[in-house]
């Protein structure tokens, strides 16, 4: 996955970071690049790659990526989850908005360490990846 060329930013920088919903935003588009990046090397149609990446951006699956990586993110990186999942909101009618949460905090943290620390991400990134035939993180 292609990285900013930038270090770690100092607690300073802080406050020229977007809020958390953007970072939300950012973090969703960065996790499904890293999920399309790693379904390419799969030889399939291009319908599977779809449903397969689909089911690998789902709330449930983000949701699912945070419970895995938990016991390994810093003080830092949990308050960044914390943030996004305070500014979710109630997430989708038909959706768990516990799940919503903890995906939108997911992706907050993932847009933070886009931003300030790119080898931090892909560390944790790296602790999620497995064979992408296999499905879901």
């Amino acid at each position: 996955m292609p990285l900013p060329k930038q270090g770690h930013r100092p607690e300073h920088a802080l406050a020229a970071l977007p809020g958390p919903a953007q970072l939300a935003w950012l973090g969703d588009a960065v996790w499904e690049l890293h999920q399309r990046l790693r379904l390419v090397q799969v030889a399939a149609t291009p319908q599977w790659l779809h449903k397969a990446g689909v089911a690998l951006v789902r709330a449930e699956a983000q949701s699912e990526a945070l419970a895995r990586l938990e016991a390994e993110l810093t003080e830092e990186e949990q308050q960044w989850v914390r943030r996004g999942r305070n500014a979710a909101g109630r997430g989708p009618r038909r959706g768990d908005p516990a799940t919503y949460g903890r995906a939108t905090g997911f992706e907050t943290m993932v847009g933070w360490l886009y931003l300030c620390n790119p080898e931090r991400l892909q560390e944790l990134l790296s602790c999620l990846d497995g064979d992408p035939a296999d499905g879901p993180v």
